[in-house]
């Protein structure tokens, strides 16, 4: 069993999605954080991640935390999901490099558009640019990063643009494939499941807040 820790509407709500493909059982213990963008929320005395933030997941006793090492341990520790190439896999670079360039590139860029950074800062422009131009060149290729195949990549970078599509450019190309990754059947499963956690407040965050 595994067990994730979340909060409704926030990066967790990608691992909801991830689980779904994962096609395991799994549990949704909802907890209250304090999120910065909003000023609400406050932390929550049972959630096990370090800064006591999404997402976490426990799993065989292995407490593991933040998105993009979810992703790798969970499409490792679960292989028949085909979520993630295997050790040995010619395309295992491929898809390790996507999942470092997400956090590495792609969050840094979406948080400085949405900050209104990019015309006062020069670096954090091109930075974005650089972005955009990746996304655009392998989903030409498309129709997900690492071509024909859906992988943990997309999880990422799906949730991550239809969290903030205004961060980029008008593309038909990227329209398509946040289109394309929202349309999955676990992808809705997910969405549904994470409307159901929104409405379940913990007992705990209401006689804190």
């Amino acid at each position: 069993m595994i067990t994730l820790y979340h909060a409704a509407q926030s990066r967790s709500s990608r691992i909801v999605w991830l689980l779904e493909e994962l096609a395991v059982p799994y549990e949704i213990v909802p907890v209250s954080i304090f999120r910065p963008m909003t000023g609400l929320g406050v932390p929550d005395a049972i959630n096990p991640h370090p800064d006591k933030q999404v997402p976490a997941i426990v799993h065989d006793g292995a407490l593991v935390a933040e998105s993009v090492a979810i992703i790798l341990y969970l499409t490792d520790a679960l292989p028949q999901a085909q979520l993630g190439p295997r050790a040995g896999d010619p395309r295992r670079g491929s898809y390790l490099t996507w999942l470092a360039w997400y956090a590495a590139a792609m969050e840094p860029a979406i948080f400085a558009a949405m900050g209104g950074e990019l015309e006062a800062a020069p670096m954090k422009r091109r930075s974005h640019e650089a972005v955009t131009r990746r996304l655009l060149r392998a989903l030409e290729q498309g129709p997900y990063l690492m071509g024909d195949a859906f992988s943990g990549a997309d999880i990422l970078v799906g949730s991550a643009l239809s969290f903030a599509r205004g961060a980029f450019p008008e593309s038909a190309v990227l329209d398509d494939y946040a289109a394309r990754c929202k349309a999955r059947p676990a992808a809705v499963r997910a969405a549904a499941r994470d409307d159901a956690a929104g409405v379940q407040v913990p007992a705990r965050e209401a006689t804190i807040a």
